[in-house]
């Protein structure tokens, strides 16, 4: 495994924020506004609809449903403009859908950053539902910031960072987000790797586990790492997610850095499938989260 390297500070110059208008998306505003603000970012704050006008929409109603959704689109227009007021600031309001026009404004804009709210959905109204956080930040080419449901709002200033990982392909490079971030804000930072239980008949030295995985941790830090940060190594055994989540409780970090495995398979399966790791941590977590897939 190839060490991280912090030699260039990530910097987010061009981020979008993602919003439905629900109560679930306001939570991210804070986020959305430190950031933008720390790395005196642009900002584009975007709003992607249903179509106006589907087939079962009378042809007869479609200049008052068209009329509507104008007026509609005026008042979302002035809510972003007076939420991000004093912000450098660029209203999109897109129709059609979401991960298409999300991924259409990375690419225009050349985003670095994706700051969204979700509900957190999990067990049955994750199966049947979905999630549409989860298949963003599994599909989009940037790092996501995903604010859950249960995030306190003091949780803005970032002083404790809590970097997880399972040693797959994204961990390099969600190591390297981690520990500039850590420069950056002059954060505590945690590294993190949890085991899951053998199962039964497997011979497992936990000793020699524990110690292989703080090496494999250790070499995710650049030695120049030491220079702003003393990260602390801890390796766990039990569920990834819950022994994440506890971990970041204890210390009450105030963003959690996964990696994010690519969506495999039919498209947005990954959505409908049980609970994944970094999906349970962002339902749960009391901190947001960054997620970072491998280019």
């Amino acid at each position: 495994m190839k060490a991280a390297t912090a030699k260039t500070r990530t910097r987010f110059e061009k981020i979008v924020f993602a919003t439905d208008f629900s109560p679930a998306a306001a939570p991210a505003i804070p986020s959305a506004m430190k950031l933008t603000r720390h790395f005196q970012a642009n900002l584009v704050a975007l709003h992607v609809k249903p179509p106006v006008v589907n087939p079962m929409t009378q042809p007869a109603t479609w200049p008052a449903v068209n009329e509507a959704a104008k007026a509609t689109d005026r008042r979302h227009r002035q809510e972003l403009l007076e939420t991000f007021a004093g912000f450098n600031t660029e209203i999109l309001l897109e129709e059609g859908n979401v991960q298409s026009q999300l991924e259409q404004a990375i690419e225009n804009y050349n985003a670095d950053l994706v700051v969204i709210g979700t509900r957190g959905r999990t067990g049955l109204s994750k199966m049947l539902l979905g999630s549409v956080a989860e298949e963003i930040f599994r599909t989009v080419p940037c790092p996501v910031l995903t604010v859950g449901p249960h995030c306190e709002a003091d949780r803005a200033n970032i002083r404790e960072i809590l970097f997880a990982t399972d040693f797959a392909s994204e961990a390099p490079v969600a190591a390297a987000y981690a520990v500039s971030l850590a420069q950056e804000f002059q954060a505590r930072l945690t590294m993190l790797h949890v085991v899951p239980e053998p199962k039964p008949g497997d011979l497992v030295i936990w000793s020699e586990v524990r110690d292989s995985s703080k090496q494999l941790l250790g070499k995710l830090v650049p030695d120049e790492a030491e220079a702003w940060c003393k990260p602390e190594y801890f390796v766990e055994r039990g569920d990834p997610a819950e022994r994440i989540l506890d971990l970041a409780n204890l210390r009450e970090v105030d963003l959690i850095v996964l990696g994010a495995q690519p969506e495999r398979g039919v498209p947005g399966a990954a959505t409908h499938l049980p609970i994944a790791t970094a999906h349970k941590v962002v339902a749960h977590a009391k901190s947001p989260v960054l997620t970072v897939r491998s280019r």
